[in-house]
């Protein structure tokens, strides 16, 4: 038996949603705790490090710094390389409280997985222990 349009739709926009959310999550899984690291801190870091390398004489500590400027220079070029926060964050909005409705995910949990209370709000997940 030959599916549906219906059914070829609702799969469509289940792969889509499933998309959204999981990009989201690991979004706000990869972020750490504490001060955001920025391209202008990174760079300062950077610079700051340059200047120790070259005035250190002691060949341990040089190598030190040379790594955690390697380190810093490496952290540099992933933040350039991150996806549009804002864009990944609009689209899980948009799907979040569908997803939820199908798939029965609670407040509780999306909470739990690291979203924000505004972002759940915005989704129009409600508050509650379920559903």
């Amino acid at each position: 038996m030959p599916m549906t349009d219906e059914h070829k739709a609702a799969l469509a926009q289940g792969r889509k949603e499933g998309r959204a959310v999981k990009q989201y999550l690991k979004m706000v899984g990869s972020r750490r705790p504490g001060r955001p690291v920025t391209k202008e801190s990174l760079e300062k870091r950077i610079s700051t490090l340059a200047e120790k390398i070259n005035g250190e004489e002691d060949p341990l500590k040089k190598l030190e710094l040379i790594q955690s400027r390697i380190d810093a220079e490496d952290q540099m070029a992933e933040l350039t390389d991150t996806v549009d926060t804002a864009s990944v964050e609009k689209e899980f909005v948009e799907v979040a409280k569908s997803y939820s409705e199908r798939k029965g995910i609670t407040y509780s949990a999306w909470r739990e997985a690291g979203v924000s209370a505004q972002t759940l709000r915005e989704a129009g997940i409600p508050r509650t222990r379920r559903g």
